[in-house]
């Protein structure tokens, strides 16, 4: 009989979205298949520590992110690159901990979706599922995403991006005669909703683009795309293939948009509708475009295309997300689900879809 793979689910990490990661993590631990796979849980701390322990001792055992916390946490770990069997060490005794053969990483926002943790895990020679390097920091970055969907002929949204030493630049009546009134301001490096406000009147102005900069030394200024908001997941590598579209209503009397609240704290704060309610040839444009958005992007594994589509069926591609949420109210593994792939077997797939690319990869020559 084969012995199991074991697999480090990596989460936590440096980022505003610390608490949806310890979320998505405890879903993905309960929801993976343990007869087939030794789960191991690699917690990162909001000072960016690394810690290993139990489930049990790991996450406390609420559905709420507000409180939802690593605890009870045990030494230090590093991740040594160059090692081929025992890569992760504790720095209090110097312990090699026993062999990691894939690493699922569940890290949302900077310092985890970002391409700097899959450049560490590359260096220390381990699996990882998702985007690499490149396909993470592109898919984290909205400024370059929108700039290169937008050299593929991929139809996306008005937007501006400005930068931290521009902020004096910044002038409320050159953004809406741009891009019109109202507006969104994003952190550019940032997921979750985080640091994202809506801007309906010149007073909100200061208070929003103060905001993202607290998150990024870079934002986003984007156009109101009137329209529904529909989500479309991805699965592969060289060959990806798109599920059934969804539909986020949000719930307009208590948020004006798909926030941080709305999303993972008001249970009523949106409505999932799944599969959305399309045409088949609506519903196969957008397929068409979440599989072309992802493989202009550079993505492998995973990925969550964001779209707007407006009263005359125009499809508008807003984002991707390579490492989407996985808690029990995301849009991913729903997606999936009802497209006929369970939560365990989407965790399965991934798993496989990381270790064969990492098959390809180990045969590629390093020297002359």
């Amino acid at each position: 009989m084969p012995s199991k793979i074991t697999v480090g689910i990596l989460f936590g990490g440096k980022s505003a979205e610390h608490e949806v990661s310890l979320q998505s993590a405890k879903n993905v631990y309960e929801a993976i298949n343990k007869s087939k796979y030794t789960v191991k849980l690699i917690g990162i701390d909001k000072a960016g520590r690394w810690h290993l322990n139990d489930a049990e001792e790991f996450l406390l055992k609420t559905n709420n992110p507000e409180l939802i916390k690593l605890q009870k946490i045990s030494g230090n770990l590093a991740l040594v690159p160059g090692e081929k069997i025992f890569q992760l060490v504790k720095t209090t005794n110097s312990q090699k901990i026993e062999k990691i053969d894939v690493i699922f990483p569940i890290l949302h926002g900077p310092f985890g979706e970002d391409g700097t943790i899959q450049g560490l895990l590359k260096l220390a020679n381990v699996p990882f599922v998702g985007a690499s390097v490149l396909g993470s920091a592109v898919g984290m970055d909205k400024d370059v995403m929108k700039r290169l969907l937008r050299d593929a002929k991929i139809p996306i949204g008005k937007f501006l991006t400005y930068y931290q030493f521009q902020k004096k630049e910044i002038i409320f009546e050159d953004v809406i005669k741009n891009i019109g009134l109202p507006f969104y301001v994003k952190p550019a490096n940032l997921g979750s909703s985080v640091g994202i406000s809506r801007v309906d009147k010149k007073e909100k102005f200061s208070p929003a683009v103060n905001e993202a900069f607290k998150f990024d030394s870079k934002i986003i200024i984007e156009e109101n795309m009137k329209g529904r908001e529909i989500e479309c997941s991805v699965l592969g590598n060289e060959n990806p293939i798109a599920s059934v579209p969804g539909e986020i209503i949000t719930d307009s009397d208590h948020h004006k948009f798909y926030s941080y609240e709305a999303k993972y704290i008001d249970d009523k704060g949106a409505n999932l509708q799944i599969p959305a309610s399309l045409s088949i040839d609506v519903t196969k444009k957008i397929q068409e475009l979440a599989v072309k958005t992802f493989k202009v992007l550079c993505c492998e594994g995973m990925a969550r295309v964001d779209f707007f589509l407006s009263k005359k069926n125009h499809v508008f591609v807003n984002e991707l997300n390579t490492i989407p949420g996985f808690t029990k109210i995301s849009m991913y593994p729903k997606l999936w689900q009802a497209s006929g792939i369970s939560y365990s077997e989407l965790i399965d797939r991934l798993i496989q879809l990381a270790i064969s690319r990492f098959e390809k990869e180990k045969i590629l020559k390093t020297t002359v």
